[in-house]
């Protein structure tokens, strides 16, 4: 916007410009043109009635006053008729402007050119005796034109400069003017990209002219408006965590301790169901927790390490894939300046849930590949299990909340892990999708945005 600003602003000040400069430039060439033109028809007359005098004493002044003016001047002076008269000066050439001026009596001016003015102006005046109408010859004056375009060229480029002058002038005002001008808008702008970024109490200034400032207060009192709606929601986040953990291991302890004290075995066999009732209830609890804080918080992003926190999770998870003899390898460029933009904590959060359910899937002696490869502005982060894969419909439900596959997960998943998963890579301004793994299993993959740091 401010280069079209400062590009409009220019454009005025250069019509303005040429509206004003190139009518008075063209004005000074034509009075040049005229002052030079009368000038030389003056001397040229002058000398004309010398010349048709004829007598002695007006040759002799012919001859000195066309010498002291071929010195003083850039023409030189010609003449035809008596031959006694002016002996020592040139005889112009017979064209169509010396016989118009012998027979018709008309003086003429030719400028050697129709576009301005040629090399030389030829101006031709037929010379008359002292009170007669008979033409006895002519006068001819050849006037260099060299000084009339230095001339010309000094009005054109005195204006051409000083018009240059004035754009960058005018380029400097406008860029000034164009950066007040559009403030308001850029702290707008700053506000909606901190606002994307995450951090809600972005406010942004109300300044500018009314309509900004209407915009402003509108801007800053939906940003208010979300930050509470937020802020409430963190809250119950918070006090939903409390109340429902508390009574569901409350009432865990209570079943064990009624198994504990119980003989019967069909008592015991009921109260070991409604204790995995309870497991469960408490592990879909624990997701809808991790659901709602996802969703609720909203933090910014920030460049991350990502190979270093790939294997801090791996080490995390590697004695319990050992205890099932399922091997985790690590693949990829092993760059500790790989940086993604990402929220702290989520990578860790979606990492535990990816490989949580890998290795449910995974059989007894497999092996699951997490594998880490920079493309161009992005980072893509893949996981690759040896289990059952899924079907192509069952990719399309595998988002869906509280959704559990025929695999293993069904047995035990909440059916959120991997909502949670695409809640906070999507957060991120990343994606995620399934695919098949060329060992047969199932392929998460997952694109973040580098950051403009990595490598440096």
């Amino acid at each position: 916007m401010i280069r079209q600003l400062v590009r409009s602003y220019i454009l005025l000040v250069a019509v303005a410009v040429a509206l004003f400069t190139v009518p008075v430039a063209f004005s000074l060439t034509a009075q040049l043109r005229s002052e030079t033109k009368g000038s030389v028809m003056r001397e040229a007359n002058t000398m004309a009635i010398l010349l048709g005098n004829g007598d002695p004493a007006s040759c002799q002044a012919l001859q000195q006053m066309a010498t002291a003016y071929g010195d003083k001047t850039p023409g030189e002076v010609q003449v035809t008729g008596d031959p006694d008269c002016a002996p020592g000066l040139s005889r112009p050439t017979r064209d169509a402007a010396l016989t118009k001026a012998l027979k018709e009596g008309e003086p003429t001016t030719d400028w050697g050119s129709s576009f301005i003015w040629g090399p030389q102006m030829e101006t031709t005046v037929p010379a008359r005796a002292t009170g007669s109408e008979q033409v006895s010859g002519a006068v001819r004056v050849l006037y260099s034109t060299d000084g009339m375009t230095n001339r010309l060229w000094q009005i054109w480029g005195f204006r051409a400069g000083l018009a240059v002058v004035v754009l960058g002038v005018a380029a400097v005002i406008g860029a000034a003017v164009a950066r007040r001008i559009t403030r308001p808008l850029r702290q707008l702008n700053d506000m909606a990209s901190k606002f994307s970024d995450g951090d809600l109490t972005a406010r942004s200034p109300v300044t500018g002219p009314p309509e900004t400032q209407t915009l402003a207060r509108t801007l800053n009192q939906g940003a208010e408006r979300l930050d509470t709606l937020v802020a409430a929601q963190r809250i119950f986040v918070a006090d939903a965590s409390h109340q429902l953990r508390t009574p569901l291991t409350a009432l865990r302890l209570s079943l064990d301790n009624i198994a504990d004290g119980v003989d019967d075995d069909f008592v015991k066999e009921d109260v070991e169901q409604a204790t995995a009732e309870v497991v469960r209830m408490s592990r879909l609890v624990n997701g809808l927790l991790v659901l709602a804080r996802a969703e609720a918080k909203v933090a910014a992003s920030e460049p991350l390490a990502l190979w270093e926190i790939v294997r801090e999770r791996l080490d995390v998870w590697r004695p319990a894939a050992d205890e099932r003899g399922v091997t985790i390898a690590l693949r990829g460029s092993a760059d500790g300046r790989l940086l993604v933009l990402a929220s702290p904590g989520h990578l860790d959060q979606v990492l535990d849930n990816v490989l949580s359910n890998a290795l449910e899937v995974s059989p007894d002696g497999g092996t699951i590949t997490v594998r880490v490869e920079p493309r161009g502005d992005e980072v893509v982060l893949s996981v690759l299990d040896e289990g059952p894969g899924m079907s192509d419909a069952e990719k399309s439900r595998a988002f869906d909340r509280f959704w559990r596959g025929q695999g293993l997960t069904g047995k035990s998943g909440s059916g959120l892990g991997l909502a949670v998963v695409k809640q906070l890579v999507t957060d991120d301004g990343g994606t995620v999708a399934l695919g098949d793994s060329p060992e047969g299993g199932l392929k998460v993959t997952i694109s973040l945005r580098a950051s403009s740091r990595s490598g440096g």
